[in-house]
């Protein structure tokens, strides 16, 4: 799982807020998709150059993961590279792909944890519960002073 750091956590809230309000989205587009708008928001490059760096390789995202090198310097490692720095993990990028890390689909209820890893919607409540799930973890390593915490509990 993810390292939860708050960039990570504000790209996958902004990339999920930007495909609500109409951003591209088209899942068989290498910079359109679910792993495209993320690298998006996290590189600061288009779709169009995303799509381009990938399509100098063969394959879609879980094949590129599977291909990644670092010391490649092909430009889609590149993208992978500044998303792996950003906090995620090879196996993050398969899962959002597919909309289907357990622990992020576990926050759902039963009914409703089959997600349709091409649907704009589906993606958009993916990222929102996963930015949750890394907020929650987040949370849990902060320790405050003991005696603010005394203060929080007599007020």
């Amino acid at each position: 799982m993810a390292r939860p750091n708050l960039e990570l956590i504000e790209a996958l809230r902004r990339t999920a807020r930007n495909l609500q309000q109409g951003a591209h989205y088209q899942w068989g587009h290498m910079g359109g998709c679910n792993c495209g708008n993320l690298a998006q928001e996290l590189t600061k490059l288009s779709k169009d150059q995303i799509h381009r760096y990938a399509m100098e390789r063969y394959g879609d995202w879980n094949e590129q993961v599977d291909d990644y090198c670092p010391t490649s310097a092909m430009p889609i490692d590149l993208v992978i590279n500044e998303m792996l720095n950003a906090g995620l993990t090879l196996e993050d990028l398969k899962h959002l792909e597919k909309l289907d890390d357990r622990a992020v689909l576990h926050r759902f209820p039963l009914e409703q944890r089959h997600l349709r890893h091409n649907v704009r919607n589906d993606v958009v409540l993916y990222m929102t519960t996963w930015a949750d799930l890394l907020e929650d973890q987040l949370l849990e390593k902060i320790k405050l002073p003991q005696e603010i915490t005394e203060v929080a509990l007599v007020a």
